[in-house]
């Protein structure tokens, strides 16, 4: 796969020629195999590259200026999301080419989440192990709770069966009382019936 990048190198605005060597200087520096397609000399570049640039990426005016990239057949972008790919340390990706060996640059997040082995992925599984143990710690918590509530319902049973027993023994004393009582009073009666008795033996 060979980038193509699409210049005009006998433009007359100062900063589409700025631009151009950004890009050129970059790739090179680099070390990115890459093809320069001249399209101020050169009509069917110009035709090809104003064809194959998305609707989108087009200027109001339908004529997309350069430096224009391409990875062989596919857009990668124009100046703008190139530096912006720069910017963010995803180059690569941009273009749609893989990393050299021992790079550091970062993945776009749909290699990365793609890949098995990938940081982004190792990073997922590290929370994810985070959550679980946080989940435990969770769930330890409330067991502990439910025994200290299991525990308080013990207490508030007993309690509860101690109040219980000392309401029935009162129950009993009143009870007993009014037995005494009533057996007293039964008693008295018994003692006024026999009284007149006695006076008539007198008589």
């Amino acid at each position: 796969m060979v980038i193509k990048v699409f210049v005009a190198t006998s433009s007359g605005s100062v900063a589409i020629r700025k631009k151009q060597q950004e890009v050129v200087g970059f790739l090179e520096a680099n070390k990115i195999d890459f093809k320069e397609l001249d399209i101020a000399g050169d009509e069917d570049n110009r035709k090809w590259m104003r064809e194959n640039v998305p609707g989108e990426k087009k200027p109001q005016n339908g004529i997309p200026l350069p430096p224009q990239i391409f990875n062989e057949e596919q857009y990668c972008g124009d100046f703008d999301s190139f530096f912006s790919a720069k910017e963010e340390n995803i180059i690569y990706s941009f273009l749609g080419l893989a990393p050299p060996p021992g790079s550091k640059v970062k993945k776009s997040p749909e290699e990365a989440s793609s890949l098995p082995n990938g940081d982004v992925v190792g990073e997922a599984q590290g929370t994810r192990e985070g959550t679980e143990k946080a989940e435990e710690s969770g769930e330890n918590e409330a067991q502990k709770e439910d025994n200290e509530d299991a525990g308080n319902l013990a207490e508030s049973q007993e309690k509860n069966e101690e109040e219980a027993e000392t309401a029935t023994e009162e129950t009993k004393e009143v009870t007993e009382e009014g037995a005494e009582g009533e057996g007293e009073e039964e008693e008295a009666e018994q003692g006024e019936e026999e009284e007149p008795g006695e006076e008539e033996e007198d008589s």
